[in-house]
């Protein structure tokens, strides 16, 4: 392989495959460059229908604003930073640009008719990656559980132990749960929550 990569390359001449070369790198550079520009939280917000619903939603969370100026923006939540994964994430969004220009949730009402299905879809992508992105941020082998509430601490010990995984509970960390049979809110007995855990580390 390596002979007639070279025979190659003496066929072609030295300034030919500079050229090549310095094209590669500028194209690589630049697909780069179109992927991070697609990664920033101002570009989702143009391409998404989200300004006026999730994403005010996520504006008064803690993800957006809290004591220790650290911020998780829309892709540090939905985009994994791994290339494999990355590139099949922008892949499957591009459905969600078709519907942008569908129109098919571009007024409030109709966002809120889709907003089950669009959640549930969201939360079956994280709980099939074990919540990769969450992972990125939050660690639990480094997790101090003494630093926690009491709560905290042993809902996340018994969380571990179930295997569970980030988003089996914290559904409602970043934006507003959709109607859906939940334990917080509800009546004791009324309804059946998602995962054993989930009442008590939804808002957590």
């Amino acid at each position: 392989m390596i002979r007639r990569i070279w025979s190659w390359l003496l066929r072609i001449g030295p300034w030919t495959a500079g050229g090549l070369f310095a094209a590669g790198v500028v194209f690589w550079g630049g697909f780069n460059w179109g992927m991070e520009l697609t990664n920033t939280e101002p570009f989702c917000i143009g391409c998404h229908e989200m300004r006026v619903n999730v994403f005010e939603e996520y504006r008064h969370t803690v993800h957006y604003s809290n004591r220790s100026g650290v911020r998780a923006t829309c892709p540090d939540c939905h985009v994994p930073k791994e290339w494999g994964p990355k590139i099949i994430r922008k892949i499957q969004a591009s459905n969600e640009v078709l519907h942008k220009v569908l129109g098919t949730i571009d007024t409030p009402e109709k966002f809120q008719a889709h907003r089950v299905k669009l959640a549930e879809s969201e939360w079956a992508r994280m709980k099939a990656n074990d919540s990769q992105e969450c992972r990125n941020c939050h660690n639990f082998q480094f997790m101090d559980l003494t630093e926690q509430g009491r709560r905290g601490a042993k809902t996340h010990s018994r969380a571990f132990g179930a295997a569970l995984t980030c988003i089996d509970c914290h559904k409602g960390i970043a934006h507003q749960l959709p109607p859906i049979a939940q334990e917080i809110g509800a009546p004791k007995g009324e309804t059946t929550p998602h995962t054993p855990f989930e009442g008590a580390l939804q808002k957590h």
